[in-house]
Parts: C-alpha cells; sequence; structure tokens
C-alpha cells in the first residue's frame, strides 16, 4: 500500500509574524520557512505505518513554489521514499487555494493509487482546514478527520477524532482521506545520514499545467492587519476587590 503526504511550505511556526507596512500581506524577507507542523505529524505517521509494515513506499507531495523542494527534502530526510513537487506559482507570497491544492492532489492520487492519504488538518498560515475534505469530495474517497489516534485494520481505517465533545472513533472504509491533529505523534528528527540520503532520492517535478488544473485566485486579500493589541491587565487584593471589578466591566 501506498501512503500519500501533502506538505505544505510556511513561515516557521517559531517566527514572530509581520505584516507589511502597507498592509498587502505578511513580510516574508528573510524568514525562516520549514514544513508546516501538522504535515509533519502527517509524515512521521506514514513512516510509522511503513515502519509496521502496513505501508509499502511513502511519498510526499508539494504544490507552491520552486522552493519547496526543502520541505520535501525534509520529509525524505525523515524516512518518506521519494517525493513529488508540483510548482504552481513564482511568487512566494501568492498562497495556492485549497480547491486548486484538491484538484491536483486528486490528479496525483489518481496517478499513484495510494491506499490512504494522510494530510496535516489545517496550515498555519491561513489555517484553512478545508483541503483534505475537499479531496474526499472529489475523490468520492471516505474521510477522518482531526485525527489524535490512526490504524489499518485489513480494508479499513480506524480513527480517533478530536471533537467538541471528547473523543471519537470511526472505522472507515480505504482507500481514504485522514487529517491529522497535534496529539497523533511527536515527528521525529531527520539524522545527519538521513539527510544525506535524501538528496539522492528521487524527486519529481512538475507543474499545475500538467495537470490541467487552473491555479488563478478565487479570492482577493484587501488588507492584512496585526491583531489589536490587548490592554495590561490590573492586580487585585481580594475576591471581593475582584467580584467588584468585575461588575464594572459588566462580566458579572
Amino acid at each position: 500500500m501506498k501512503v500519500l503526504v501533502p506538505v505544505k511550505r510556511v513561515i516557521d511556526y517559531n517566527v514572530k509574524v509581520r505584516v507589511k507596512a502597507d498592509g498587502s500581506g505578511v513580510d516574508l524577507a528573510n524568514v525562516k520557512m520549514s514544513m508546516n507542523p501538522f504535515d509533519e505529524i502527517a509524515v512521521e505517521q506514514a513512516i510509522r505505518l511503513k515502519e509496521a509494515g502496513k505501508a509499502d513506499e511513502v511519498i510526499a507531495v508539494s504544490i507552491g513554489v520552486k522552493q519547496a523542494q526543502e520541505t520535501l527534502r525534509t520529509a525524505l530526510a525523515m524516512g518518506a521514499d521519494r517525493a513529488i513537487l508540483v510548482v504552481a506559482t513564482d511568487d512566494v507570497h501568492s498562497d495556492i487555494e485549497p480547491l486548486a491544492v484538491a484538484k491536483i492532489l486528486a490528479k496525483v492520487v489518481e496517478e499513484e493509487q495510494p491506499g490512504i492519504v494522510l494530510a496535516g488538518k489545517q496550515a498555519i498560515d491561513n489555517d484553512m482546514n478545508a483541503t483534505g475534505q475537499m479531496l474526499s469530495a472529489l475523490l468520492g474517497w471516505s474521510q477522518g478527520t482531526f485525527a489524535s489516534e490512526l490504524d489499518i485494520d485489513g480494508d479499513q481505517a480506524v480513527v480517533t477524532r478530536e471533537v467538541d465533545g471528547g473523543l471519537q472513533t470511526v472505522k472507515v472504509n480505504m482507500p481514504t482521506i485522514v487529517t491529522v491533529d497535534l496529539r497523533l505523534n511527536e515527528p521525529r528528527y531527520a539524522s545527519l545520514p538521513n539527510i544525506m540520503k535524501a538528496k539522492r532520492k528521487p524527486l519529481d517535478e512538475k507543474t499545475a499545467e500538467d495537470y490541467g488544473v487552473d491555479v488563478t485566485p478565487r479570492l482577493e486579500i484587501i488588507k492584512t492587519e496585526e491583531p489589536a493589541a490587548r490592554a495590561a491587565g490590573i492586580i487585585v487584593g481580594s475576591v471581593d476587590e475582584l467580584v467588584e471589578k468585575l461588575k464594572e466591566a459588566g462580566a458579572v
């Protein structure tokens, strides 16, 4: 069984994001980029499935700019077998929208015929949380979202989902799409020997045109601004004073 893992190049989660002075978007100049953390968890889970003998091959795929090669090499260094880069734009400030990504992934799935697609539940740059669900709809496959546990049982996947009320366990028929949550696993660090091996692993480069998908944006960003600064808190001397302050603020 093949496992397909989409990965996205995003601003590193440790970096404080800065908005451009003209409000036209986020400043990416000299900013560290890395793999979306949820996608990293998906790569780790795919590798664990292979190590457990439940998968034969792990394929990482990224859709975006040419620089996403670095992100794919990270996935290869972690243990993915090969990678596919779909160059869909030359502008690092251009974000390929979920529907276009899902359409391209659907074409890749048709070519590769994986038994399962493991994806991060969302990207930390736009927080869309839509690609996995759209891909499921386009392919007509089952889906399990927000997975905190995953097991393969024959031709079915057992997915424990994080929902508002706690945890929900579902069994879905394969092939399937599973989007992963934070508590599924702890991704491994790539060792130096594996980083060197990753340079020799196959990385195919294609374009959105190769798949016949139009990636023209459907959304227009009018303005980007930083969230308002939070007001400073106050220190109270007693519970009675706290209650009085809450009353004044209309919170009680």
